[in-house]
Protein backbone atom coordinates (compact mmCIF):
# COMPACT_ATOMS: atom_id res chain seq x y z
CA UNK A 1 0.00 0.00 0.00
CA UNK A 2 1.30 3.55 -0.52
CA UNK A 3 1.91 6.83 1.62
CA UNK A 4 -0.98 8.41 0.30
CA UNK A 5 -3.71 5.54 0.92
CA UNK A 6 -1.91 4.34 3.89
CA UNK A 7 -1.90 8.14 5.62
CA UNK A 8 -5.58 8.43 4.88
CA UNK A 9 -6.58 4.78 6.25
CA UNK A 10 -4.69 5.54 9.73
CA UNK A 11 -7.19 8.14 10.11
CA UNK A 12 -10.58 6.74 9.07
CA UNK A 13 -12.80 6.34 11.83
CA UNK A 14 -16.22 5.44 9.65
CA UNK A 15 -17.76 5.36 6.07
CA UNK A 16 -18.07 8.68 4.01
CA UNK A 17 -21.50 10.43 4.31
CA UNK A 18 -23.00 11.77 1.10
CA UNK A 19 -26.08 13.61 -0.11
CA UNK A 20 -27.17 15.47 -3.17
CA UNK A 21 -28.04 19.03 -3.20
CA UNK A 22 -30.36 20.09 -5.65
CA UNK A 23 -30.67 24.28 -5.56
CA UNK A 24 -33.03 26.22 -8.13
CA UNK A 25 -31.98 30.02 -7.32
CA UNK A 26 -32.03 31.86 -5.47
CA UNK A 27 -30.92 29.69 -3.12
CA UNK A 28 -28.39 29.42 0.22
CA UNK A 29 -27.71 26.86 2.77
CA UNK A 30 -25.21 26.93 6.02
CA UNK A 31 -23.47 23.60 6.24
CA UNK A 32 -22.41 22.82 10.16
CA UNK A 33 -18.72 21.81 10.96
CA UNK A 34 -18.29 18.06 10.81
CA UNK A 35 -15.91 15.81 12.61
CA UNK A 36 -13.69 15.22 9.82
CA UNK A 37 -12.83 16.44 6.18
CA UNK A 38 -15.96 17.61 3.72
CA UNK A 39 -16.12 18.29 0.32
CA UNK A 40 -18.00 19.44 -3.03
CA UNK A 41 -18.81 18.79 -6.47
CA UNK A 42 -20.85 20.82 -9.18
CA UNK A 43 -22.28 18.27 -11.26
CA UNK A 44 -24.51 21.08 -13.28
CA UNK A 45 -24.25 24.77 -12.64
CA UNK A 46 -22.33 27.32 -10.79
CA UNK A 47 -22.96 28.40 -7.19
CA UNK A 48 -20.58 29.66 -4.80
CA UNK A 49 -19.21 28.52 -1.49
CA UNK A 50 -19.13 31.63 0.90
CA UNK A 51 -16.87 31.10 4.68
CA UNK A 52 -18.73 31.97 7.61
CA UNK A 53 -17.97 35.24 9.26
CA UNK A 54 -15.80 34.01 11.85
CA UNK A 55 -13.30 32.55 9.41
CA UNK A 56 -9.43 33.46 9.22
CA UNK A 57 -9.54 36.88 6.91
CA UNK A 58 -7.69 35.15 3.51
CA UNK A 59 -10.45 32.12 3.32
CA UNK A 60 -12.65 34.27 0.69
CA UNK A 61 -15.97 33.64 -1.20
CA UNK A 62 -15.16 31.00 -4.12
CA UNK A 63 -16.95 30.63 -7.23
CA UNK A 64 -17.50 27.05 -8.57
CA UNK A 65 -18.30 25.87 -11.82
CA UNK A 66 -19.22 22.52 -13.77
CA UNK A 67 -16.98 19.94 -12.84
CA UNK A 68 -15.43 21.54 -9.73
CA UNK A 69 -14.07 19.96 -6.87
CA UNK A 70 -13.96 21.25 -3.39
CA UNK A 71 -12.10 20.04 -0.29
CA UNK A 72 -12.17 21.39 2.86
CA UNK A 73 -9.61 19.71 5.31
CA UNK A 74 -10.96 20.84 8.69
CA UNK A 75 -14.38 20.08 7.75
CA UNK A 76 -14.68 24.18 8.79
CA UNK A 77 -19.04 25.07 8.33
CA UNK A 78 -19.85 27.14 5.59
CA UNK A 79 -22.28 28.16 2.79
CA UNK A 80 -22.96 27.29 -0.18
CA UNK A 81 -25.03 29.46 -2.56
CA UNK A 82 -26.58 30.40 -6.08
CA UNK A 83 -24.46 34.32 -4.99
CA UNK A 84 -22.42 35.44 -2.19
CA UNK A 85 -25.01 37.76 -1.52
CA UNK A 86 -28.57 35.48 -0.92
CA UNK A 87 -29.27 34.96 2.65
CA UNK A 88 -28.63 30.91 3.61
CA UNK A 89 -30.75 28.71 5.45
CA UNK A 90 -30.02 26.53 8.02
CA UNK A 91 -29.19 22.91 7.03
CA UNK A 92 -32.24 20.77 8.82
CA UNK A 93 -32.56 16.95 8.99
CA UNK A 94 -36.06 16.98 8.21
CA UNK A 95 -35.00 18.61 4.43
CA UNK A 96 -33.63 15.07 3.78
CA UNK A 97 -35.06 12.62 2.32
CA UNK A 98 -34.13 9.04 1.40
CA UNK A 99 -32.75 8.06 -1.95
CA UNK A 100 -30.74 5.33 -3.71
CA UNK A 101 -27.79 5.09 -2.98
CA UNK A 102 -27.96 8.74 -1.03
CA UNK A 103 -29.96 10.87 0.46
CA UNK A 104 -30.91 14.27 -1.21
CA UNK A 105 -31.92 18.11 -0.53
CA UNK A 106 -33.67 20.39 -2.22
CA UNK A 107 -34.53 24.03 -1.97
CA UNK A 108 -34.67 27.37 -3.63
CA UNK A 109 -37.06 29.63 -6.05
CA UNK A 110 -37.59 29.07 -9.68
CA UNK A 111 -34.30 30.46 -11.18
CA UNK A 112 -31.11 28.61 -12.64
CA UNK A 113 -30.27 25.36 -10.94
CA UNK A 114 -27.61 23.80 -9.39
CA UNK A 115 -26.73 20.51 -9.02
CA UNK A 116 -23.80 19.14 -6.46
CA UNK A 117 -23.01 15.81 -4.80
CA UNK A 118 -22.08 16.94 -1.28
CA UNK A 119 -20.25 15.27 1.43
CA UNK A 120 -18.04 14.27 4.33
CA UNK A 121 -15.02 11.99 5.36
CA UNK A 122 -15.10 10.84 8.66
CA UNK A 123 -11.29 11.19 10.03
CA UNK A 124 -9.54 11.61 13.27
CA UNK A 125 -8.45 15.15 13.59
CA UNK A 126 -7.37 14.98 16.68
CA UNK A 127 -4.34 12.99 15.71
CA UNK A 128 -4.18 13.61 11.93
CA UNK A 129 -1.21 12.36 9.67
CA UNK A 130 1.28 15.07 9.07
CA UNK A 131 0.58 14.63 5.54
CA UNK A 132 -2.79 15.63 6.22
CA UNK A 133 -2.00 18.69 8.40
CA UNK A 134 0.18 19.99 6.02
CA UNK A 135 -2.88 20.20 3.11
CA UNK A 136 -4.35 23.59 2.78
CA UNK A 137 -7.57 24.35 4.93
CA UNK A 138 -9.08 25.09 1.59
CA UNK A 139 -8.12 23.06 -1.89
CA UNK A 140 -10.16 24.29 -4.61
CA UNK A 141 -9.71 22.10 -8.27
CA UNK A 142 -11.24 23.84 -11.51
CA UNK A 143 -12.38 21.98 -13.83
CA UNK A 144 -9.52 22.53 -16.71
CA UNK A 145 -9.86 20.18 -20.07
CA UNK A 146 -7.35 17.47 -19.88
CA UNK A 147 -5.84 18.50 -16.28
CA UNK A 148 -6.40 15.82 -13.71
CA UNK A 149 -8.08 13.21 -16.40
CA UNK A 150 -8.81 10.56 -13.58
CA UNK A 151 -10.52 12.73 -11.16
CA UNK A 152 -12.75 14.28 -13.94
CA UNK A 153 -13.77 11.00 -14.97
CA UNK A 154 -14.39 9.79 -11.22
CA UNK A 155 -16.81 12.87 -11.17
CA UNK A 156 -18.28 12.20 -14.59
CA UNK A 157 -19.36 8.56 -13.12
CA UNK A 158 -20.27 9.86 -10.10
CA UNK A 159 -22.72 12.28 -12.07
CA UNK A 160 -24.00 9.45 -14.00
CA UNK A 161 -24.56 7.25 -11.47
CA UNK A 162 -26.58 9.83 -9.25
CA UNK A 163 -28.67 10.98 -12.66
CA UNK A 164 -29.36 7.55 -13.87
CA UNK A 165 -29.01 4.99 -11.01
CA UNK A 166 -28.95 1.52 -12.44
CA UNK A 167 -28.66 -2.16 -11.46
CA UNK A 168 -25.19 -1.73 -9.00
CA UNK A 169 -25.72 2.06 -8.39
CA UNK A 170 -25.93 0.78 -4.56
CA UNK A 171 -22.30 -0.39 -4.56
CA UNK A 172 -20.79 2.31 -7.20
CA UNK A 173 -21.82 5.46 -5.90
CA UNK A 174 -20.33 4.92 -1.96
CA UNK A 175 -17.03 3.31 -3.25
CA UNK A 176 -16.50 6.15 -5.88
CA UNK A 177 -17.05 8.94 -3.19
CA UNK A 178 -14.59 6.41 -1.26
CA UNK A 179 -12.22 6.61 -4.17
CA UNK A 180 -12.42 10.29 -4.19
CA UNK A 181 -10.62 11.59 -1.71
CA UNK A 182 -7.87 9.79 -2.96
CA UNK A 183 -7.65 11.25 -6.57
CA UNK A 184 -8.41 15.11 -4.72
CA UNK A 185 -5.08 14.51 -2.48
CA UNK A 186 -3.31 13.00 -5.73
CA UNK A 187 -4.35 15.75 -7.92
CA UNK A 188 -3.59 18.24 -5.21
CA UNK A 189 -0.10 16.80 -4.81
CA UNK A 190 0.32 16.62 -8.34
CA UNK A 191 -0.35 20.32 -9.03
CA UNK A 192 2.53 21.52 -6.51
CA UNK A 193 5.60 22.57 -8.59
CA UNK A 194 8.42 20.47 -8.09
CA UNK A 195 10.69 23.16 -7.45
CA UNK A 196 8.72 25.07 -5.33
CA UNK A 197 6.86 22.34 -3.17
CA UNK A 198 6.94 21.94 0.38
CA UNK A 199 6.98 19.82 3.08
CA UNK A 200 5.40 16.43 2.55
CA UNK A 201 4.19 17.74 -1.15
CA UNK A 202 8.19 17.60 -1.05
CA UNK A 203 9.52 15.04 0.74
CA UNK A 204 6.89 12.26 -1.61
CA UNK A 205 8.78 13.20 -4.59
CA UNK A 206 12.23 13.65 -2.84
CA UNK A 207 14.61 10.70 -4.04
CA UNK A 208 16.63 10.56 -0.53
CA UNK A 209 13.48 10.91 1.73
CA UNK A 210 10.95 8.99 -0.54
CA UNK A 211 12.53 5.83 -0.20
CA UNK A 212 13.11 5.53 3.40
CA UNK A 213 9.42 6.75 4.20
CA UNK A 214 8.49 3.71 1.91
CA UNK A 215 10.80 1.63 3.90
CA UNK A 216 9.45 2.73 6.96
CA UNK A 217 5.84 2.57 6.11
CA UNK A 218 6.30 -1.18 4.50
CA UNK A 219 8.27 -2.71 7.09
CA UNK A 220 7.76 -0.55 10.31
CA UNK A 221 8.52 -3.74 12.58
CA UNK A 222 11.99 -3.55 10.95
CA UNK A 223 15.05 -2.73 13.80
CA UNK A 224 15.54 1.03 11.44
CA UNK A 225 18.38 3.65 13.00
CA UNK A 226 18.97 6.88 11.30
CA UNK A 227 22.18 5.20 9.76
CA UNK A 228 20.20 2.17 8.09
CA UNK A 229 17.78 5.07 6.86
CA UNK A 230 20.63 6.72 5.42
CA UNK A 231 21.23 3.74 3.65
CA UNK A 232 18.17 3.26 1.93
CA UNK A 233 18.53 6.92 1.04
CA UNK A 234 21.95 7.42 -0.19
CA UNK A 235 22.98 9.63 2.40
CA UNK A 236 25.36 9.83 5.15
CA UNK A 237 23.39 10.36 8.54
CA UNK A 238 24.20 13.55 9.11
CA UNK A 239 22.64 14.97 6.17
CA UNK A 240 19.86 12.62 5.78
CA UNK A 241 18.54 13.07 9.32
CA UNK A 242 19.23 17.19 8.38
CA UNK A 243 16.87 16.90 5.08
CA UNK A 244 14.14 14.30 6.58
CA UNK A 245 13.26 16.82 9.06
CA UNK A 246 13.05 19.83 7.01
CA UNK A 247 10.84 18.00 4.58
CA UNK A 248 8.83 16.09 6.68
CA UNK A 249 8.64 18.12 10.03
CA UNK A 250 9.93 15.89 11.94
CA UNK A 251 12.70 13.40 13.06
CA UNK A 252 13.30 9.91 11.61
CA UNK A 253 12.90 8.29 14.45
CA UNK A 254 10.38 10.41 15.92
CA UNK A 255 8.10 9.87 13.04
CA UNK A 256 9.54 6.18 12.64
CA UNK A 257 7.76 6.13 16.61
CA UNK A 258 4.52 8.06 15.22
CA UNK A 259 3.93 5.48 12.47
CA UNK A 260 4.62 2.60 14.29
CA UNK A 261 1.66 3.66 17.02
CA UNK A 262 -0.62 4.74 13.93
CA UNK A 263 -0.35 1.29 12.86
CA UNK A 264 -1.05 -0.53 16.43
CA UNK A 265 -3.85 1.63 16.68
CA UNK A 266 -5.26 0.98 13.33
CA UNK A 267 -5.18 -2.72 14.27
CA UNK A 268 -6.36 -2.25 17.75
CA UNK A 269 -9.28 -0.42 16.01
CA UNK A 270 -10.06 -2.92 12.92
CA UNK A 271 -8.48 -6.42 14.47
CA UNK A 272 -8.83 -9.04 16.84
CA UNK A 273 -5.47 -9.51 16.88
CA UNK A 274 -4.02 -10.44 20.12
CA UNK A 275 -1.34 -7.35 21.63
CA UNK A 276 1.43 -9.86 21.52
CA UNK A 277 0.75 -10.07 17.48
CA UNK A 278 0.20 -6.28 17.27
CA UNK A 279 3.38 -5.77 19.24
CA UNK A 280 5.70 -7.39 16.90
CA UNK A 281 4.02 -5.83 13.51
CA UNK A 282 4.94 -2.45 14.93
CA UNK A 283 8.36 -3.29 15.63
CA UNK A 284 7.91 -4.51 20.06
CA UNK A 285 9.96 -7.29 21.58
CA UNK A 286 7.45 -7.64 23.83
CA UNK A 287 3.67 -6.50 24.87
CA UNK A 288 4.91 -5.08 27.94
CA UNK A 289 7.56 -2.73 26.10
CA UNK A 290 4.38 -2.34 23.41
CA UNK A 291 1.70 -1.61 25.83
CA UNK A 292 4.34 1.22 27.72
CA UNK A 293 4.77 2.89 24.52
CA UNK A 294 1.19 3.03 23.51
CA UNK A 295 -0.03 4.76 26.40
CA UNK A 296 2.87 7.11 26.65
CA UNK A 297 1.14 8.03 23.18
CA UNK A 298 -2.29 7.55 23.54
CA UNK A 299 -3.09 8.04 27.00
CA UNK A 300 -4.66 4.57 27.02
CA UNK A 301 -3.49 1.08 27.68
CA UNK A 302 -3.89 -0.61 24.30
CA UNK A 303 -6.60 -2.84 26.13
CA UNK A 304 -8.78 0.22 27.26
CA UNK A 305 -8.23 1.82 23.44
CA UNK A 306 -9.42 -0.84 21.68
CA UNK A 307 -12.57 -0.89 24.13
CA UNK A 308 -13.09 2.69 23.98
CA UNK A 309 -12.91 2.21 20.07
CA UNK A 310 -15.27 -0.45 19.45
CA UNK A 311 -17.71 1.72 22.00
CA UNK A 312 -17.95 4.23 19.81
Amino acid sequence: MDILTEALASMRTGHPASARTNGRAPWGLTLPPVAGASFHVVLYGTCWLVPLPDVPPHLKPIQLNPGDVIFLRGGRGHVLADHPSTSAEECESEQFRGSSPIGSITLGGEGAETRLLCGSYHLDQGRPHPLVRQLPEVIHLPTRHGHHPELSAAVQLLGSELENPRMGSDGIVPTLIDSLLLYILRAWLDDQPPDAAQGWAAALRDSAVAPALTAMHDHPAASWTVESLAEQAGLSRAAFARRFATLVGEPPMAYLTRWRMTTAARMLRESDAPLTTVAARTGYGSEFAFAKAFKREYGLAPGGYRRQSRAA
